[in-house]
């Protein structure tokens, strides 16, 4: 829930502006995707002067760009046009300060500011994707999106505690998903129909979607089916093809916008996202892992409107109910007669409320309250194969576990004088867990072949974070920015009470007495725009305290199995650099690029921070014809060789001997508008067939290949 996307203020501008509804016969419309900042008709609701943007939500704010003094990106639809993704993975590669890990190929963990898994936090519609048993470190949860259902992408980067509570140390990324703008308020021969083909030569991946858009009861309807099936890879160089890079997936979804007057509007949204036999590549040879099924569905109703009474001049609510279920099949050595079945169903309730209010000279008021509430079933078993017998094993998180938070904030976005802009916030925060956890006693001389003992546990953890950031405007082309902003991470049920072998290192068991981590960063930043040349550039220091690593508790003298526990064993800094721009060199030629940087140091060990991303950065020329849709993009991305590796990167088998190699990858893509209706992207990926793995991934990257994506809207 948010004030920018669906529930600002001035979502309400396009449904009652006087100048569209009242007197005229157009049907009504939704505001339309737009860069940052675009301005839109004043209402007659006394918020005259403020701005609805979609691109907002993230920031739960209906604040132009040019006043929020956090550095954000906004990937639009006609980017993602352009990239013609397959999954997350390559809808988010190469944005600044963004690097999209994966341990197999069906799975994305994006790192903001070197943080990923449950250090940042994910969102669809403005709704908590994060849930309690997020694992520490990558995760595959970002790729239970499909990618055709998206309108747009917002990245905003640094600690945003205040706005999204725990989790967000990092920063936040909030998928915006697409609805029926077009036929809205029209008649049912209004309807449309949209086909997306796509195809990459590489791992002959083929996505398609269909999806349709259709006015009904004065609203629009929005809603698709997609499919994806993935072969193994082919990577660059002479390396061939990549074993256990396969899979398949499926999805489908619903959306029904509907204006309630000329003040009020409702949304309901269904999700389904299903993907099949999704390996865990960096175990290959030496045990066979899937993950069948990786699944999530999502259903939500959102209510906003204008109020008539009361201190605030509008209002959202959005109640959401959230599912993730995800079954693993393991078999070590992966040709024994035993398989490991287990499985886990996370059942998630959310509700979120937010009040804006436009305080006039005094700026703007936004005061809100979430809770989100987990409750966790899982089962494990062993299989003969032979025999088809089984016998129940310790799953990874106990049956009927749950986890809560619930949080309220303030912000205040004050205009201190004609170039100065005040953002300053606070949250309250509020976490609870409780289950019956199996607990090892790691001092017995027997551990681990030593019984657990059931143990109630019901943590609860509070918090207060704050935030305060500045935007001065030098002139009307260039402005400076400074932010001190905190975080903080609640421990999880994943470390409270999993015992997982689902990491790279060994076992995780139950972890008693964690504490959250907690953060402040502080940014400094620098924008301008020059008539054709446009960009930002930020730099940030963050500390880390209370940083939660593993630690090792034991070693079985039999299997030589490592079994580790989660401890708050580490201080740590991080900091760097994020430059993009763009430069308009005519008025069809736009050079562009992005550069960034990230050092992590663990200071208690001296030590670097675990899978810091290398530094890296793009460059690219892109022609859009003058008048006209059709466009060619060639770009080269870049990266550094990572070679600054902590103790336990040297461990990690997804990372190789001495570091991660740099590379160059050039990428060419050409969009032609064949038909009003109907377009074309054609591409060559990875030009020079170069070999590369993206720091920390269990995958290769694709070798020269082609790609195809058509698109056919009725």
């Amino acid at each position: 829930m948010r004030l920018g996307q669906d529930a600002s203020v001035l979502l309400l501008l396009i449904v009652i502006s006087p100048g569209v509804l009242l007197g005229q016969d157009e049907p009504p419309v939704l505001p339309e995707t737009k860069v940052l900042g675009t301005p839109l008709p004043s209402s007659s609701s006394g918020l005259s002067g403020s701005r609805f943007d979609r691109a907002t939500g993230a920031l739960r704010s209906s604040r132009a760009a040019q006043r929020d003094p956090r550095h954000t990106s906004v990937l639009d639809l006609e980017a993602l046009r352009r990239r013609q993704p397959l999954d997350m993975v390559q809808a988010v590669e190469r944005e600044v300060g963004v690097l999209v890990q994966r341990t197999g190929r069906g799975q994305a963990s994006p790192f903001l500011r070197g943080l990923t898994g449950p250090q940042t936090v994910l969102l669809v519609d403005g709704i908590r994707l994060n849930n309690g048993i997020f694992r520490l470190g990558p995760n595959q949860y970002f790729n239970t999106i499909d990618p055709g259902q998206v309108d747009h992408i917002e990245v905003v980067r640094g600690p945003q505690s205040v706005l999204w509570g725990s989790d967000a140390l990092g920063g936040a990324i909030n998928v915006v998903t697409r609805r029926a703008d077009r036929v809205l308020g029209g008649a049912w021969d209004d309807q449309g129909f949209l086909l997306n083909q796509r195809f990459r030569s590489a791992d002959l991946a083929s996505y398609t979607r269909v999806g349709f858009e259709a006015p009904a009861g004065g609203g629009g309807i929005w809603g698709g089916a997609s499919y994806l099936n993935v072969n193994d890879l082919d990577r660059g160089g002479a390396l061939g093809r990549q074993p256990m890079t396969s899979y398949s997936q499926y999805a489908g979804d619903v959306r029904y916008d509907l204006p309630l007057g000329p003040d009020r509007a409702l949304t309901v949204a269904l999700v389904h996202f299903e993907q099949m036999d999704v390996p865990r590549s960096d175990k290959f040879p030496g045990e066979r892992r899937f993950f069948d099924p990786q699944q999530r569905n999502l259903a939500y109703i959102r209510w906003q409107g204008l109020l008539d009474d009361g201190p605030f001049d509008a209002a959202v609510a959005t109640l959401s109910y959230q599912r993730t279920k995800e079954g693993a099949n393991r078999r070590k050595p992966p040709t024994s007669t035993f398989e490991d079945r287990s499985e886990f169903d996370v059942n998630t309730v959310g509700l979120s409320l937010l009040f804006a209010s436009d305080l006039g000279e005094w700026g703007k008021l936004s005061v809100g309250g979430d809770g989100y509430h987990d409750d966790v079933d899982a089962v494990k078993n062993r299989v003969d194969l032979l025999t088809g017998g089984s016998v129940a094993g310790i799953p990874q998180f106990p049956p009927d576990s749950y986890y809560s938070r619930f949080g309220t904030f303030l912000e205040w976005e004050w205009p201190v004088l004609e170039r100065l802009t005040v953002v300053s916030g606070v949250r309250y925060s509020h976490i609870e867990a409780g289950a019956t956890v199996g607990v090892f006693d790691t001092s017995d001389p027997n551990f681990p072949n030593v019984a657990p003992q059931d143990t109630l546990i019901a943590p609860s953890y509070q918090a207060w974070t704050g935030s305060g950031g500045v935007v001065y405007e030098l002139n009307s082309q260039w402005q400076v920015t400074g932010t001190i902003s905190e975080g903080f991470r609640a421990p999880l049920l994943d470390e409270l009470t999993s015992y997982s072998d689902n990491v790279n290192e060994g076992v995780d068991l139950p972890t008693s007495g964690l504490n959250p981590e907690h953060a402040v960063s502080h940014d400094v930043g620098l924008r301008w725009d020059l008539d054709r040349f446009r960009g930002q550039v930020a730099y940030y220091w963050m500390v880390i305290d209370g940083l939660i690593e593993r630690e090792l508790v034991g070693t079985d003298p039999v299997s030589g199995v490592d079994f580790f526990q989660r401890r708050n064993v580490a201080r740590a800094n991080i900091n760097g650099v994020e430059l993009n721009g763009s430069w308009e060199l005519d008025d069809e030629w736009t050079a562009y690029g992005n550069f960034w940087y990230t050092l992590g140091r663990n200071l208690t060990d001296s030590e670097p921070v675990s899978r810091i991303p290398p530094s890296q950065g793009m460059v690219g020329l892109r022609w859009q014809e003058w008048g006209g849709a059709d466009w060619l993009d060639v770009f080269c991305w870049l990266a550094a060789r990572q070679d600054r590796l902590s103790s336990r990167d040297v461990r990690d088998s997804r990372i190789p001997s001495g570091g991660t190699p740099g590379y160059g990858i050039v990428t060419a893509r050409y969009g032609w508008q064949m038909a009003e209706n109907q377009s074309l992207v054609l591409g060559v990926e990875n030009l020079l067939d170069r070999p590369y793995r993206v720091h920390g991934s269990g995958v290769d990257g694709a070798g020269i290949s082609a790609t195809i994506g058509y698109e056919l809207r009725h």
